[in-house]
This record gives structure tokens, C-alpha cells and sequence, in this order.
């Protein structure tokens, strides 16, 4: 397998339960960051939500999204480029099984991509789509959706070709633009960034939450090691060495799903014969193919 999808409910839950273990640990929630002082020995958070707060730490970390509220109060930044592309994202119930499989369909405009969902409580077969296209085509579908059922069924049909038998809608149509975004440094005073604070990549290949994964560990190991050497775990050096460990595979993994998405939305037939011979290529080369998918799961290139 190259991979398993996992639903956010139940990476949330675990993440949840795991913090609940951690004598240390303590949950704020609902709560906004505020304002952000960051001096030379430590760094100072207000909070504002039901129960105000202002809580000192040695690192913050900018976990909080491609809109960081953090990243911006640290004073760093993130370049950001759109593709003129949106996402329609939906649940569809289908007779086939999926049999755990992920299946990206590559047209022009973009891929068409069905992600196992756990069959319904009456045993119909499911699976979300991410259905992407140029802004324009996918405002269209997203208002043939919302005005015209049958005549998305039909448009749904004949990009989804069959390989689950017929789809049936099986939830609201969501859409979502399509932007990718790299901070050009992921260490700031008393501050570290990670996922989309410091990353987006369009829905490709899955490979944001893997990506997000790889920073926190990166992270913490970095951090840890310079807990345990004495080190001051917010410090310049440390956090250097953790922008120095992430950003150039980060970096590759950001321009590489840009290329793929690039590639998926090409229009000229030449080039997309050229894209299909290359993943019939990649496919049927299985050294290749085996490489590919463990860059994928995060093995180093």
C-alpha cells in the first residue's frame, strides 16, 4: 500500500486523547491568538477567547494554518502563487467497491481524484471526490449543483469514466481554491513554522498531511536535542537547524507537486500524451514506481 486515509475526526480524537496522557500539557481551546511579544530569552502569548490568558514558552510553534496569525506576528512571511484552479470536494455513493483504493483520474484542468470513505449504515459504497478544475468550469459545476441535480449527475458521470460504476451525489458540493504557498524561512525569534504555516501544496498525491507530519517530528527531535545538551530549545541555533534540516526537501516536495499539478492541467494534446506515457512509464517500471511511493510516505530522495 502506498499509504492509508485517515478521516481529521479521527486523527482529532487521537491527537486529543494523546494530549489528555501528557502531564504537561495543557489545552486551550477556544482561544485566539492575540498578540505575540517575542524578547530575547523567551516569548509571550495573549490569548483572547471565553477565558483570556498570557502564557510564556522558550518556543512558539506557528501551527495554525496558511493564514498564520503567528507566522505574521513573528514577522515572517510566505510567498504564495494561484493556478486559477478550484476544488469541488463531495461525498458520492457508488456500486462498486473501492477496495481501499485511491483513484486519480487525469483530464485536462485537473485531476479527478475518489478517496475510500467507510461504507454507509445501509452497506451503499462510498468515497469522497476531489474534483479539480480551472475557477470558471468549477463555479459552473458548483452552481449546477445547487440548481440543477440531475445535469451535474450527469457531468459527474462522464469525468468520474465509470471506475466505480454510477456515482451518486451523497453530500453537499464544497469548493475550495487551489494555491500553493512556501515560507522562504521556517525560523523566525523564538518562533518555527510548520504545515501550511509554512507549506501549501494543491491536493495531489496526498502529500500535505505527510509533509506537516515530517516538520512536527523534525521539530521536536531538533528541539529535543537541544533540551537535553543544555541548549535553549527556542534559540537561534537550534531553530537554524531545523529551517536547515526541512526547508530543501520541503522545498523539492512543494515544486515537484507543482509540477504534477501543472502537468494535470494541460490542455495541449501534446502534452498530454506526454503525461501519459510518463505514468505509463512510472507504472509499469516497478523499481521506479516502488521509489516513487516511498518518497510519498517521506523517505528522503
Amino acid at each position: 500500500p502506498f499509504g492509508w486515509n485517515l478521516p481529521n475526526t479521527a486523527l482529532r480524537a487521537g491527537l486529543l486523547a494523546r494530549l489528555a496522557e501528557l502531564p504537561r500539557a495543557r489545552l486551550r481551546a477556544p482561544a485566539t491568538l492575540a498578540a505575540l511579544t517575542l524578547r530575547e530569552t523567551e516569548a509571550i502569548a495573549r490569548l483572547d477567547g471565553p477565558t483570556p490568558a498570557q502564557v510564556r514558552a522558550k518556543l512558539v510553534v506557528a501551527a495554525d494554518g496558511r493564514e498564520s496569525a503567528a507566522r505574521t506576528l513573528a514577522g515572517l512571511t510566505a510567498r504564495r502563487w494561484s493556478y486559477a484552479q478550484k476544488a469541488l470536494v463531495f461525498a458520492v455513493a457508488h456500486p462498486e467497491p473501492h477496495g481501499g483504493v485511491s483513484t486519480e483520474i487525469h483530464r485536462s484542468g485537473g485531476p479527478f481524484t475518489l478517496v475510500p470513505l467507510p461504507d454507509a449504515a445501509d452497506g451503499a459504497h462510498r468515497s469522497s471526490v476531489v474534483w479539480m478544475e480551472t475557477g470558471p468550469k468549477a463555479a459552473a459545476l458548483a452552481a449546477l449543483a445547487r440548481d440543477d441535480a440531475e445535469g451535474f449527475a450527469e457531468a459527474l458521470n462522464l469525468r468520474g469514466c465509470g471506475a466505480l460504476g454510477g456515482l451518486a451525489l451523497a453530500s453537499p458540493v464544497a469548493i475550495w481554491p487551489i494555491i500553493a504557498q512556501l515560507a522562504p524561512r521556517l525560523d523566525g525569534p523564538r518562533t518555527a513554522l510548520i504545515a501550511e504555516a509554512a507549506h501549501v501544496v494543491p491536493p495531489i498525491g496526498a502529500q500535505g498531511l505527510n509533509m506537516s507530519v515530517a516538520d512536527a517530528a523534525t521539530l521536536a527531535r531538533i528541539a529535543g536535542e537541544a533540551w537535553r545538551a543544555g541548549e535553549d530549545p527556542g534559540g537561534a541555533a537550534a531553530l537554524a537547524r531545523y529551517h536547515r534540516a526541512r526547508w530543501p526537501e520541503m522545498a523539492a516536495r512543494v515544486a515537484g507537486i507543482d509540477a504534477l499539478n501543472r502537468a494535470a492541467m494541460a490542455e495541449s494534446q501534446l502534452l498530454r500524451d506526454l503525461r501519459r506515457m510518463g505514468l505509463r512509464a512510472a507504472y509499469q517500471a516497478t523499481p521506479v514506481r516502488r521509489a516513487a511511493m516511498r518518497l510519498g510516505m517521506g523517505a528522503k530522495a
